[in-house]
């Protein structure tokens, strides 16, 4: 299973606000410290905000912050409000599924297990538990760039 690099640039943003605190970021600063697209951070910053993940505030000296503190931030909870869909094969999703052995198929049960699985440890951390290094994260994250970082 592999998430997308919507769900991915999610986190990098949640790791990003954890480490500033109180302190306001803004996209641009968090897109440039990544050396990710600012306009793929646009959505993600618009859909973290409306699932209550992060605050936004608008105008001159405006950014965004989290909204809870890291203890709250449950990581499956991010995961299942990026990720589009869990369709890890085809047969998931009944609208599309042409594989023929479907109605007597025993490894759909295997994978939508490994897929609540996948989930249920997500469920066991918060951003907290992600940003026990902080220091480390900081040195990284804060440090200038030098046109090396790497997804």
């Amino acid at each position: 299973m592999q998430l997308t690099l919507y769900t991915d640039y999610s986190l990098r943003v949640l790791v990003y606000l954890g480490l500033k605190g109180d302190d306001l970021a803004t996209i641009s600063e968090i897109a440039d410290h990544f050396e990710i697209s600012r306009n793929h951070l646009v959505k993600v910053v618009h859909n973290l905000s409306n699932h209550h993940f992060i605050q936004t505030v608008r105008g001159k000296g405006g950014g965004m912050r989290l909204a809870r503190s890291p203890e709250l931030v449950n990581i499956g909870d991010v995961v299942r409000h990026t990720e589009a869909n869990f369709n890890v094969v085809e047969c998931f999703d009944k609208s599309k599924n042409s594989c023929a052995i479907t109605p007597v198929c025993k490894l759909k049960g295997a994978l939508h297990r490994a897929v609540k699985s996948f989930l249920g440890v997500l469920d066991e951390y918060t951003l907290a538990d992600v940003l026990q290094n902080k220091e480390e994260l900081t040195n990284i994250i804060f440090m200038p760039s030098t046109g090396t970082m790497s997804s």
